[in-house]
């Protein structure tokens, strides 16, 4: 997944959001190694905020980064953003939210048993109880190299080698005037 925003297919990436969900990339730093990660998960709009879950729970190691260091990066299908990271699970209308980054997974919430669209309030916490709900205030947007499609020069350079490749190829083939096709041995 993150090689597809990588490769600049974000918007592509979620292009059918009923069936494979939205799906943005949060850039942290790793609490121990302090390197850079990436991470693809599941988000909603809500109320003109972006919320996510950590469906592991709080052992999950990116949400234990973002623990220690709540400043991100934010991929999403129209911008690249700053953001700050609050866990907000103690929310009253956790659930709500919750429900609204369930079903923007798409097919990925029903593939672990959670049906957030008919479920019950009761049904979705008790599912749902070591899910964390983040939300992500997009503080800054970001624009440069470094972020999503830094490796979208890698299209042009496959396409011409494929050019390349093909034009060598049906070159290579061609029988020179004068040859009887007939006498060319094929190897069968």
């Amino acid at each position: 997944m993150v090689g597809m925003w990588r490769l600049g297919l974000g918007r592509w990436v979620n292009a059918w959001p009923e069936v494979f969900g939205r799906i943005m990339v949060i850039r942290h730093v790793g609490r121990k190694t302090k390197l850079l990660r990436l991470t693809p998960v599941n988000f909603t709009f809500y109320q003109g905020e972006v919320y996510c879950t950590a469906g592991f729970g709080s052992g999950s190691d990116w949400y234990r980064n973002i623990t220690q260091d709540p400043v991100v990066e934010v991929w999403l299908p129209d911008g690249w953003w700053i953001g700050i990271i609050d866990d907000v699970s103690d929310r009253p209308d956790r659930i709500d939210r919750l429900r609204q980054v369930l079903i923007a997974s798409g097919i990925v919430a029903p593939i672990f048993g959670i049906y957030p669209a008919t479920a019950t309030d009761d049904e979705l916490q008790a599912l749902t109880g070591e899910y964390r709900l983040l939300r992500v205030r997009l503080v800054e947007p970001r624009t440069g190299s470094g972020g999503p499609g830094d490796l979208a020069w890698l299209w042009p350079a496959a396409t011409m080698l494929l050019l390349l490749f093909f034009a060598f190829r049906r070159r290579r083939r061609r029988v020179p005037e004068g040859v009887d096709v007939s006498q060319i041995d094929d190897g069968s």
